[in-house]
């Protein structure tokens, strides 16, 4: 058969449209999707030909592969995923998950028409972030807050408030870069403020924030250094010292903690992160973090502070640009309240959940799903619990190492980047972690509902 008699078998577009199997898929999907990839379809069968190939072009072989265009077309993009990596606030898979009290009250807010700008008692237009200061002032001690859609934006408006045309004084040691790199410097150039660094990489003193005090000073920055830590001959200068110096002069404070932790964790063997309370107390007249990171909330850049600073910043034009949507309000408010009772908190809200939970619960769900692989591939692979470490992530408790347990897997017949690859691929993509010629599946990570759909991923990809 000759090329050009091949080409005239590939049925048409009409024809595919017209067919039973036509019908079935505008039934059950956009015309537009459905022609775009008989279309493609069509069109590869054609390079195929021409390349020399003799495929099947009959309607009833098309038909598998329109099918599984159209089903690929029409899937969403962004997707759900399992993180089997041990990194419990992934920045590239969502930070952190909402515990169910927040998706449940998102749901509610998103379903139907709320008090978003509405003062039901008055009957009069209300302000939006009214509904959710009064749980942020209880929980923090701070005077009043404002919140917009990060933390990069919360520290962008105050500069912006503050400090336009105006120097603010930063410890080199914590002119730090964030996810994206997004840089402290940089935040403060595009707010028109204007850096002033002081003393060194690893130590600042007081006197190098009172040798800097000019005329032109309109802020003092203290930034955490939540994704990093300087360690060896250092020194930095505490929040409290800098109160003095912002009274002294009158020269507002702003206290940078990025990661948002509002429960102490050292009782749960986690040192070295200030809580929101702790800096609230030493008179911070603005502290800003973030909704995503310890505080297991959507993302978000909450400020709370001094009620005037927080009042000049809500006059700011560009809060309007920042603003936080109802969703975002509903689920974040949600979190708040679930910090009334903190050991409720550390239990359902799952960051805190995973961050703090015992190597004995993590070691009983590593063996929970060893036990249900080995049911099917145990001569496909060599399996085994063993002891490892993960992360906190998302620019959190950068030091520290939290001990874990995993499946460590070595496939017999596929390498371990083949196996990574396929269950990345799978229809709900398995994210893990390859160490050595293992493929490993951090048990801290993995959801209790997730168990059963990972096994069969991970029997499916050996298979």
């Amino acid at each position: 058969m000759t090329i050009q008699e091949q080409l005239s078998q590939l049925p048409s577009v009409d024809e595919c449209l017209k067919s039973s199997y036509g019908e079935k898929w505008l039934d059950s999907f956009p015309r537009k999707t459905v022609l775009r990839a008989i279309r493609e379809v069509i069109d590869a069968k054609r390079k195929e030909i021409l390349s020399g190939a003799v495929p099947d072009v009959s309607l009833y072989s098309l038909s598998h592969d329109i099918e599984a265009a159209i089903r690929k077309h029409s899937a969403y993009k962004l997707r759900p995923l399992i993180n089997a990596t041990g990194v419990v606030i992934h920045t590239n898979l969502g930070r952190s998950i909402l515990s169910d009290k927040a998706i449940d009250h998102v749901i509610t807010t998103a379903r139907n028409y709320s008090n978003l700008e509405y003062e039901i008692n008055t009957g009069k237009r209300g302000k939006r972030y009214s509904n959710i200061k009064d749980i942020i002032r209880e929980l923090t001690g701070a005077e009043d807050a404002v919140i917009v859609n990060n933390n990069a934006a919360a520290v962008l408006i105050c500069l912006d408030t503050f400090a336009k045309g105006k120097e603010v004084i930063v410890s080199r040691g914590e002119l730090v870069e964030i996810g994206g790199s997004f840089r402290i410097p940089e935040v403060m150039k595009a707010s028109g403020a204007i850096l002033r660094e002081v003393g060194t990489t690893n130590k600042a003193h007081l006197a190098d924030y009172e040798n800097a005090l000019c005329g032109n000073t309109a802020l003092l920055l203290k930034v955490h250094q939540s994704n990093y830590r300087v360690i060896g001959f250092t020194e930095e200068v505490p929040i409290e010292k800098l109160m003095k110096i912002g009274k002294e002069y009158k020269i507002p404070v702003i206290a940078d903690l990025g990661s948002g932790c509002m429960i102490d964790l050292q009782k749960y063997g986690v040192h070295g992160e200030p809580t929101v309370q702790e800096v609230v107390k030493t008179g911070a007249d603005i502290v800003t973090f973030s909704g995503d990171k310890l505080l297991g909330g959507p993302q978000a850049g909450i400020i709370i502070g001094k009620e005037k600073f927080i009042q000049k910043i809500e006059k700011n034009p560009l809060l309007r640009a920042m603003r936080i949507d109802k969703m975002t309000l509903a689920s974040l408010e949600a979190t708040f309240m679930q910090y009334l009772d903190e050991e409720k908190a550390i239990k359902e809200i799952p960051t805190l959940r995973m961050l703090t939970e015992s190597a004995d619960v993590i070691k009983r769900r590593a063996k929970k799903i060893l036990s249900s692989l080995k049911k099917d591939i145990s001569n496909q692979a060599k399996l085994e619990v063993t002891p490892d470490e993960s992360q906190a992530g998302g620019g959190s408790l950068p030091e520290i190492n939290f001990p874990t347990f995993v499946v460590s897997i070595k496939p017999s017949n596929i390498s371990v980047n083949e196996l990574e690859k396929r269950l990345r691929f799978g229809n709900t993509p398995i994210i893990a972690r390859i160490k050595g010629d293992a493929l490993l599946i951090d048990a801290r990570t993995v959801q209790d509902r997730e168990i059963k759909m990972l096994v069969n991923s991970v029997i499916a990809a050996l298979s």
